[in-house]
């Protein structure tokens, strides 16, 4: 890929405490994403969870939707085409089957189209002790593959949250190009 020669852009991460409910979820996001692009932003990216921070896996998958059905894409994909901006969807519970969902993350480009989707490598399975254990194996199907997407002002490698902890993905990406990596992540109170 061959970068403009002005490789300066203003990027915005969107800070977001989604919960149990989609449209708030999502009305909250467009609010801040505009707030976003009115501050001059040409890049804005949300956190892992965007539509829904469900902990229960039964309810993130009945109320996941498959990719073509999807509230998050419907809103948000119109949305980056209308304010012309990049937007990183840092993940959105896509289903695949009646007992799994993808953690999967979009790039939508200023036209509104899809110009990469992860599915985020590495499940967190962790127990964190006094009976808090969280399990996303159980219920999420982990990716296959590191994805690269060029931009005007470089080539971005894609990740989510608990990918962190394996520097092999973020190794191959900076091996294949990647000039900077994305983290959108949602932590829990415990793992901080």
């Amino acid at each position: 890929m061959t970068a403009s020669p002005n490789r300066r852009f203003r990027a915005a991460l969107v800070q977001l405490r989604s919960g149990r409910a989609v449209e708030p979820n999502l009305e909250m996001a467009e609010a801040l994403i505009r707030r976003a692009a009115q501050g001059g932003a040409v890049y804005v990216q949300t956190p892992e969870n965007t539509a829904l921070m469900e902990l229960e896996p039964a309810l993130t998958i009945k109320a996941a939707q498959s990719e073509d059905e999807s509230i998050g894409l419907k809103r948000l994909r119109p949305l980056a085409a209308e304010l012309g901006i990049y937007l990183h969807i840092g993940s959105l519970a896509i289903k695949l089957d009646g007992t799994r969902v993808a953690n999967r993350s979009y790039l939508i480009e200023p036209k509104g189209e899809i110009a990469a989707r992860y599915d985020k490598l590495h499940m967190f399975d962790v127990d964190l002790g006094q009976g808090e254990s969280h399990q996303e194996s159980a219920h999420c199907r982990p990716g296959k593959k590191a994805v690269l997407a060029d931009l005007p002002f470089g080539r971005l490698g894609l990740s989510i949250c608990y990918d962190l902890r394996f520097p092999q993905l973020y190794r191959a990406l900076a091996t294949a190009g990647a000039e900077f990596i994305a983290v959108p992540a949602a932590f829990t109170r415990q793992t901080g």
